[in-house]
């Protein structure tokens, strides 16, 4: 029997015959998505902007050349245009629709109030797009708007104007710009996710019943994590470290039960047990507001994996979703099934993500970047180890905490062993703005953490840095580049306990050599290991001498964090010998400055360089010496202010720009096992293509190299697609050191 014919927004056939078995309509599909939409929005006050976006974003859907494609197969039409033009026009009361380029511009200028949910609509498909500028660019909003005026509108009679309400945004002049965008970004999420969801539930609701979790709520994860404290006996030290390490969670958890929501420091030295205690602060504190979920986020994939691990078994595998990287979550069983779900839209209690994914995501315009956006608000979120925020993009990064902590009912954490100084950047985005400190510094008796003694060596040649290695049964070496890590590697004696960690080591291949390590340590067993940076923060390793390049305060601090890391030897046994590389070795350029300023604060006598006075003597002069312009290198901040007045914001050019780690770089792909070998040769031979798991299970395989390299390895490779290729040459791959190749610098963004 033929379909009768409606007004349609998307029609579900029969996989096998072809039949047409169900179609949505417009109006049910708008009205869905407008009430998920404001759901989503509610928490930070947008509600009925939300709603209004649902109700108009597939607006266009009403032309006939739409509905002739959807049911004849026709041509591409543009149906997102229509319904953020039409959003505008009734919001200003606008009766004709041919406007001019100055009308469009003077439009946008006037309908503030309704910007953000006009932005929404036209990217709710391709991402958010560019205000644009006089001209009205094709692609722009202005363009797009304006492209319309000779077009003949759809009208639909169904779909009323609703009534709206703006939420009371809290912000100064100076940074009303910035306020604006990232609202935009916000409501946006709402939309796309609530579209995305609403379409999956009508077309596909199998796969939409997956997402159906049986998670637990905020009081039950807190309960689960006070039996494992309590089992674990981590409130009863008596003495030493111990003593401390209960001091610290006991006040994290009065903290979390007693303070407001807002912008909070934890600074816990090195071996304070800061990671259950910070998750004892997220869980009281969430549950004493009503607070959605715990989203931790993390400075290096390297360390995601344990602090997971952790999560998981206090709290349950079904709460504790890895988003990242390299989590790939393969339709293996149901439990994966869901997670690879959830990372869509971080729909689990407790999410564990990158700095990369988490602050690139705040300033992205794609859809599916954008998507999880809303659920940040509501929520309790952790930034570890916060002193590797990096400085080109520290203000926008401040600025997207601020906004976070100001207008989305977020508790902010910089959870961190060398608190970075950002007190002075906050207040800049508005005077009142201050962080409050979960456990005060003074309440620690700094002694006790005090578990090393500083020797500054001077300059070591690589033949004697490798000599006083080898004189040492365990001992790690943390040098400033991947070419001195290899090199000092080679001169160790040959023989079994000897390690060598970068990050021209696939991701599996350094997880192995860390398991080892750890084992080898724990058994007592000869372990030298020489590393980059990559090992200093949230490795949990404990060695009992150290030596380490002369690099940034906060580097050198984290680096005798893996020393006497349980306080089991001597202060005066615990040395951390620091040491200028021999001058064959170039500085990279992001570490010179924090060399300098090091040297500058403690006037060349590193003996106690974790005092808090130090540290944040340290911080202040580098932030300082960079100036403002070089802590937003791509004036991200300065661009959202520039031309907001005129309702035109640069969201896809901003999202081009922001990457806290440079895309100038090639990823090699390296063959090791069956696994691997099957997922190359799909991409070399182009079977089919790749899954976007495929492409997760491959980033353990992978290592990024410049361009330089790149060309060094040129006739062993095979290029399959823009900045990815194959090691087609097993022989300049080891997995103990990695890639072989000249490697003549550049050791500024890999570690």
């Amino acid at each position: 029997m033929e379909q009768q014919r409606v007004n349609a927004a998307h029609i579900r056939t029969e996989e096998s015959t072809g039949e047409i078995s169900a179609v949505q309509t417009i109006a049910g599909h708008s009205e869905a998505v407008a009430k998920l939409a404001s759901a989503f929005a509610e928490p930070f006050g947008a509600g009925s902007l939300g709603y209004l976006a649902g109700l108009f974003h597939d607006y266009g859907k009403y032309a006939p050349a739409f509905q002739s494609r959807i049911w004849d197969n026709g041509g591409k039409v543009d149906h997102s245009t229509p319904g953020a033009y039409e959003v505008l026009r009734k919001s200003s009361g606008l009766t004709t629709t041919p406007i001019s380029s100055k009308e469009v511009l003077s439009l946008l200028s006037k309908n503030k109030a309704v910007l953000p949910v006009v932005y929404s609509i036209a990217g709710h498909h391709a991402g958010l797009p560019d205000g644009g500028d006089i001209s009205c660019a094709a692609g722009t909003l202005s363009g797009r708007i304006y492209g319309w005026k000779q077009k003949k509108m759809p009208i639909a009679e169904e779909i009323s104007y609703p009534q709206i309400s703006w939420p009371p945004l809290t912000a100064t002049p100076a940074h009303m710009g910035f306020c604006l965008s990232f609202f935009t970004r916000m409501l946006f999420s709402c939309l796309v996710d609530a579209d995305f969801l609403d379409t999956e539930a009508f077309m596909q609701p199998v796969k939409a019943n997956r997402r159906k979790a049986n998670t637990s709520s905020m009081s039950d994860l807190l309960d689960r994590l006070m039996q494992h404290i309590e089992k674990m006996g981590f409130l009863d030290g008596r003495e030493g470290m111990n003593q401390i390490r209960s001091q610290i969670l006991a006040d994290c958890i009065h903290a979390g039960k007693e303070q407001t929501a807002g912008l909070k420091t934890l600074t816990v030295p090195t071996g304070g047990g800061k990671t259950i205690a910070s998750l004892a602060f997220a869980l009281n504190q969430a549950v004493k507001h009503g607070m959605d979920r715990i989203i931790y986020v993390i400075p290096y994939c390297s360390i995601i994996d344990q602090t997971v691990d952790v999560f998981e078994q206090i709290l349950g595998m079904e709460n504790v979703l890895a988003h990242y990287s390299e989590a790939n979550y393969v339709d293996k069983d149901e439990m994966s099934d869901m997670k690879r779900l959830a990372s869509e839209n971080w729909d689990l209690p407790v999410i564990v993500t990158t700095s990369v994914q988490f602050f690139e995501s705040l300033f992205a315009s794609r859809t599916s970047a954008c998507r999880k956006l809303h659920s940040i608000s509501n929520s309790v979120v952790i930034f570890d180890e916060a002193q590797t925020l990096p400085l080109p993009y520290l203000m926008p990064c401040v600025h997207a905490i601020s906004e976070l902590v100001l207008n989305y009912h977020a508790t902010c954490v910089l959870c961190t062993a060398t608190q970075p100084a950002l007190d002075s950047l906050f207040s800049k985005y508005l005077p009142d703005l201050q962080p409050t400190e979960i456990c005060p510094r003074a309440m620690i008796p700094q002694d006790i953490f005090r578990r090393v003694t500083y020797i500054n060596e001077g300059v070591l040649e690589d033949a004697a840095l490798a000599e006083q290695l080898n004189k040492r049964a365990q001992v790690l070496c943390i040098v400033r580049s991947r070419r001195q890590a290899k090199a000092v590697y080679n001169l160790l004696h040959n023989e079994e306990g000897c390690y060598h960690l970068s990050t021209l080591m696939a991701p599996i291949d350094r997880k192995v050599s860390i398991d080892e390590i750890r084992e080898r340590l724990r058994n007592g067993m000869p372990c030298r290991v020489v590393s980059t940076s990559l090992i200093e923060a949230g490795v949990d390793l404990d060695f009992p001498e150290v030596y380490r390049a002369l690099t940034g305060l906060d580097s050198i601090i984290q680096a005798a964090g893996r020393c006497n890391r349980e306080g089991k030897r001597s202060v005066a046994e615990s040395i951390v010998h620091l040491f200028e590389p021999e001058s064959t070795y170039k500085i990279p350029d992001p570490l010179r400055l924090p060399k300098e300023v090091a040297e500058r604060v403690t006037h060349d006598n590193i003996s106690q360089p974790d005092d808090p006075t130090v540290i944040r003597s340290y911080f202040q002069q580098l932030y300082l010496f960079q100036g403002d312009q070089a802590l937003d290198k791509k004036e991200i901040s300065k661009r959202m202010e520039a031309d907001s007045r005129r309702g035109l914001f640069p969201f896809s050019s901003v999202s081009r720009d922001f990457h806290l780690i440079e895309q100038d770089t090639w990823s090699i792909v390296i063959p090791l096992d069956e696994l691997s070998q099957k997922l190359c040769t799909i991409l070399q031979n182009e079977e089919h293509p790749l899954s976007k798991e495929d492409y997760r299970i491959l980033g353990n395989y992978t290592v990024q190299v410049y361009p330089e390299q790149f060309m060094a390895l040129q006739g062993s490779l095979f290029v399959t697609d823009e900045r990815r290729a194959v090691l087609c040459s097993p022989i300049l791959y080891d997995p103990r050191t990695g890639l072989a190749f000249q490697d003549a610098g550049g050791n500024g963004l890999f570690y």
